[in-house]
This record gives structure tokens, C-alpha cells and sequence, in this order.
């Protein structure tokens, strides 16, 4: 959940369905094929009259260009107005969630028992959220939510709360429960990971989540668990974190991905890698004192980062990153095959 800890300070930061009506944006009926197999058409973004004021170009976060080291714990106060963030390509991940969810359930929901309780809560406050923060893209409407840009209605009923949660927003959500075990993982509904599986988490305390995460290990775990056990329901917090992909693909559900298939010898790496950022907030319930962990993903391109204004300054700050991760960093990033080849692409961008 917190794999590759990094600060949060950052460079670059700008600010069931009852009806599936054809509609501007939306992907066609085969999206989940499309996504997985052309994430180009997933990225382009299209736009929803005052829904453009939020929308975000690529590079909107930058945790690699904060000159603080990987791997190391960065948190922020987050204020609740700016706890979910939309754009312009809600549409698009919202039909390529229904799609992950219709046919791969099992790999992308699960939720315990004794997660039922934090669960509703979580609907509840984004249900009373998003129609008073984007009061042009959601519309309360008796039991059921209107997304306007999709043209669709999410019943507010009918389905496990978080699953429901999950459908109007961007984010995947995942719920922390404490324990005598520790921070628990007791429902979650993750359809873009990167490079981990649901089923292999779900029910484990945060500590066994994050045996893989260099360096988390004594200290830094027992460090995380004060700051879950300490957090305020009024005080969110936000964190980034970067790794590098080979494509757009907003899914890795593999838990062991093949470093050669990620970045194929043959590959442009300026045309096909894509620089992978997750945006995270923990906001504890004030109920239940379940935290919910949300991540939103945004792959962006090394061909839009050459055109950027800041190119130089980003793709050197990134340079810098990879070159300074170590060895048992950059396996766990599954970058050690490939780290020449990115400086060297990056050498020639910047």
C-alpha cells in the first residue's frame, strides 16, 4: 500500500449503474480490450465544458524533481477540499474500471467481513463530497449518483459500499483497519496497480504488506504505524511516489512482472515508456478510525516530457533518481535491466 515510500513535496502540481446511455467520450463496448491493448486511445482526453478547469496535463505531479531521495517517507497536510482529484479522463477510466471490475472481480475487489462498518463510510463521505466539490460533474440524485460527463446513474445500493465508492471516482480505494496484528488490509478495490495483487494482500497487517519495500523493514514500519495510529479524521495527508513502465497501461496486476517484457530490447524508450506516478491520501474515518488509502495513477509519456516547458530540469531531476537507486531499489522497481537505456534516453531529452 505504501510500497516505494517518497517525499511528497513535488515541483510541478496544478492544481451498479442503472443507466449506460451512449455518450461524447465514452469508450466504446469492447474499452477493456482497447485499454489493455492501445493505452494511447485511454489517454486522450477530451473535454466536459467547466469539467476543464480541472483537468490535468501530463506531469502534473513530479515527486522525482523534489531533490529528496526515494524511498523515504513523505507525507503532507492535505486540505479536504483537494482529497479527489478529477479530469478529463474520468470517463475514460471510469468505463475501463467497469470493464477490469465485469471481468476480472475476483483479482480487482475484496473485502472481510469486519470491513463492512468502514466501508459505509467511505460511500457516505464521498457520496456527500463529490456533488459539493464538483458541482458540475456529479449530481446527487435520490439513491443514486449522477456522473454527468458519462451520462450514467451509480445506484447508491445494492452492491458492498467501497465497490460502489469505487465506481464514481478515479482513484482505487483501499481500507486499513487496526488490529492486535496492526494495520490490516480489509477490503480494497484495486484496478490499477502497479505490480501487485490484491488477493496476495488482502487480510495482512501493513508490516507483511511491505516485507518486499527496501529499507521499510524495523524502524521505518514501526515510524509509519505512530503515523497511522496518531492521524486526525480532519487532517488527510497526501504522498507520491514514481516508478517507470514500458507502456500506458494503467493495469500491472502481476505481481512479478518480467523486466525484459516491460522494456522489450528492441523498444524506443523515448516513444514507449511512460513515467508512472501515484498520487495517495490517507483520510481516517471518523466513525469506524478505519483509514482509507486512495491512489490515483498517471502515466505520462517521455515523448510529451521532451515538448514540456521544464523539460530539462525534469528529465535531469529524473535522471539523477534512477541513477542514485540502488541495487536492491532498482530490482524492486523492476528497473535493473533497463536503467542504461532509460539515463540514456533521458540524457538525450534533457
Amino acid at each position: 500500500v505504501l510500497a516505494g515510500l517518497v517525499p511528497a513535496t513535488h515541483a510541478v502540481h496544478r492544481g451498479a449503474e442503472l443507466a449506460d446511455d451512449d455518450c461524447t467520450g465514452q469508450l466504446p463496448d469492447d474499452c477493456y480490450a482497447i485499454a489493455l491493448r492501445c493505452p494511447e486511445q485511454v489517454r486522450a482526453r477530451r473535454r466536459f465544458g467547466s469539467y476543464r478547469k480541472d483537468s490535468m496535463p501530463p506531469f502534473t505531479h513530479a515527486p522525482y524533481a523534489s531533490g529528496k531521495p526515494p524511498f523515504s517517507i513523505g507525507l503532507s497536510p492535505l486540505d479536504l477540499a483537494n482529497w479527489i482529484e478529477v479530469d478529463d479522463l474520468l470517463t475514460e477510466q471510469l468505463a475501463l474500471k467497469q470493464s477490469i471490475l465485469a471481468n476480472e472481480f475476483s483479482s480487482a475487489f475484496a473485502a472481510l467481513e469486519e470491513s463492512a462498518s468502514g466501508q459505509g463510510e467511505v460511500l457516505e463521505l464521498l457520496a456527500a463530497h463529490l456533488p459539493q466539490r464538483f458541482r458540475d460533474i456529479y449530481r446527487r440524485e435520490a439513491d443514486a449518483m449522477h456522473i454527468v460527463p458519462t451520462n450514467r446513474r451509480v445506484a447508491l445500493d445494492g452492491e458492498p459500499p467501497l465497490l460502489i465508492a469505487s465506481r464514481l471516482v478515479q482513484e482505487d480505494l483501499l481500507l486499513m483497519q487496526r488490529s492486535a496484528a496492526g494495520w490490516r488490509l480489509v477490503a480494497g478495490s484495486l484496478c490499477f496497480p502497479s505490480s501487485w495483487r490484491l488477493s496476495e494482500k488482502i487480510g495482512r497487517a501493513m508490516e507483511a504488506i511491505h516485507a518486499p519495500v527496501p529499507g521499510l523493514a524495523g524502524r521505518m514500519s514501526e515510524m509509519i504505524a505512530r503515523i497511522f495510529d496518531n492521524l486526525a479524521p480532519d487532517q488527510p495527508v497526501e504522498r507520491f511516489n514514481w516508478s517507470i513502465y514500458g507502456d500506458a497501461r494503467l493495469r500491472h496486476a502481476q505481481s512479478h512482472e518480467d523486466p525484459h517484457a516491460r522494456f522489450p530490447a528492441d523498444a524506443d524508450m523515448r516513444e514507449t515508456v511512460h513515467i508512472r506516478v501515484e498520487r495517495q491520501t490517507l483520510r481516517r474515518l471518523p466513525r469506524s478510525g478505519d483509514i482509507l488509502f486512495t491512489v490515483r495513477v498517471f502515466a505520462d509519456p517521455f515523448a510529451a516530457l521532451s515538448r514540456h516547458p521544464n523539460c530539462s530540469a525534469l528529465a535531469t531531476a529524473l535522471q539523477r533518481q534512477l541513477a542514485g537507486l540502488d541495487s536492491e531499489q532498482l530490482a524492486y522497481k523492476g528497473l535493473t535491466q533497463a536503467r542504461d537505456r532509460l539515463l540514456a534516453a533521458l540524457t538525450d531529452i534533457a
